[in-house]
């Protein structure tokens, strides 16, 4: 691995990338309504029309903004609606998950440039970190020397102890267990000067879906990430609430029933590694849900029982959460092919029908839109916001 290539993308922003309060929350107009006059800007910050061009003017010589075409029709002179540049700001996303390693470049309005994939049993931090060094490697060849610095950070979604979610003996499992001592930032720092922020992996799902899904349309929503583990996020006043210790929204952690009455988890009840086992004890190979999303369809016999079951309990855990603050949707999204995703909210709008609903104001249950990238999209977020965006919290 060729060490200078790497390094050349780790200088990033300068200081003048960290914007003021008003530049950012005109730079989250702009990113949720994707094009905007500066009218409608004033408008909807209150801010002065002086103002709005001055700060206008200085985004766009920053190479942030850039000009939509003209709207005619109207009396005077045509308006000019202002909207980011793609190739303005670029940030990196890693997720590493129980299954599968994700690597992608993003750029500024959350198109993705570049992405890898990598895909395991079980993750193991030396193939994890050689993965990433190469895909920070491949980031460096993708985009021209002069975008190199529009590089602002790294964001790494991973799971809350993803140590302790494991089946492995022997050495491997020694290894596995070294995930407790990990420091991302120093293992990243390695190779790349980069800013390196961490999330928990389905707060950073949340957050994708927050800024480039369905989320656009809520102020209020809980969220349900369906992976090998069951996770959730939440968004309060339009932004996604990360709490205290970073750890608002643990909804895999909602307590549940097992068969036997016993005290269970939602994340050991609405998991794909649920679907997983069952695969494993007839004698199918779960890799297979990961690697070629036309094998949901092939084993619909075992799909469809974890269907029902994973709407029976997302219904009782959205519910739950609705016990607590009325939001008003529930977005479910996960990682597995559009047509399961579709069918499994159906089937969660079914089962809330059937449960005791007294003294709750039902939310609507809806889809998400990101899909399998939403957690590694959403790590790409994490230096966005920082440095450029408003956070409500």
């Amino acid at each position: 691995m060729d060490d200078g290539l790497v390094r050349s993308i780790s200088t990033g922003l300068s200081q003048k990338g960290v914007r003021d309060h008003n530049e950012r929350l005109l730079l989250s107009l702009l990113q949720r309504h994707q094009a905007l006059t500066a009218p409608d800007l004033a408008r909807l910050s209150n801010l002065s029309a002086p103002t709005i061009f001055a700060i206008l003017r200085k985004l766009e010589s920053d190479g942030l903004l850039m000009r939509g075409k003209p709207v005619r029709g109207k009396v005077g002179k045509p308006s000019v609606p202002m909207m980011l540049a793609a190739g303005g700001v670029y940030a990196i996303g890693i997720k590493i998950g129980r299954r599968s390693a994700d690597f992608l470049l993003m750029d500024f309005t959350g198109g993705i440039r570049l992405h890898r994939q990598l895909t395991y049993p079980h993750p193991l931090p030396r193939e994890v970190f050689n993965f990433v060094q190469a895909g920070l490697a491949a980031a460096a060849a993708e985009l021209p020397s002069s975008d190199l610095a529009k590089i602002c950070g790294i964001g790494i979604a991973a799971p809350f102890d993803l140590w302790n979610w494991h089946d492995l003996t022997g050495p491997p499992a020694a290894e596995f267990q070294s995930w407790k001592d990990v420091d991302f930032r120093r293992e990243l720092a390695r190779f790349t000067d980069l800013p390196v922020s961490v999330i928990n992996d389905a707060t950073a799902a949340c957050q994708a879906e927050h800024l480039y899904g369905r989320g656009k349309q809520f102020r209020d929503y809980a969220y349900f990430f369906v992976g090998a583990f069951v996770g959730g996020g939440i968004v309060l006043n339009n932004s996604v609430y990360e709490g205290r210790q970073g750890n608002a929204g643990a909804l895999g952690s909602l307590r549940s029933i097992g068969p036997d009455g016993e005290s269970r988890q939602l994340v050991d009840r609405a998991s794909i590694n649920t679907l997983e086992t069952q695969l494993r004890d007839a004698g199918h190979n779960p890799i297979t849900l990961w690697q070629d999303s036309g094998s949901w369809k092939d084993l619909a016999d075992f799909v469809e029982p974890w269907l029902d079951q994973t709407a029976r309990e997302l219904a009782k855990a959205s519910l739950s959460t609705c016990a607590v603050i009325d939001f008003e949707a529930i977005v479910i999204d996960g990682a597995f092919p559009i047509a399961i995703r579709d069918r499994l909210v159906e089937k969660i709008r079914q089962a809330i029908l059937l449960e005791d609903t007294r003294g709750l104001i039902l939310p609507v249950v809806e889809s998400g839109s990101i899909g399998n990238n939403a957690r590694a999209l959403g790590a790409a977020c994490s230096p966005v916001l920082a440095q450029f965006l408003l956070n409500s919290h």
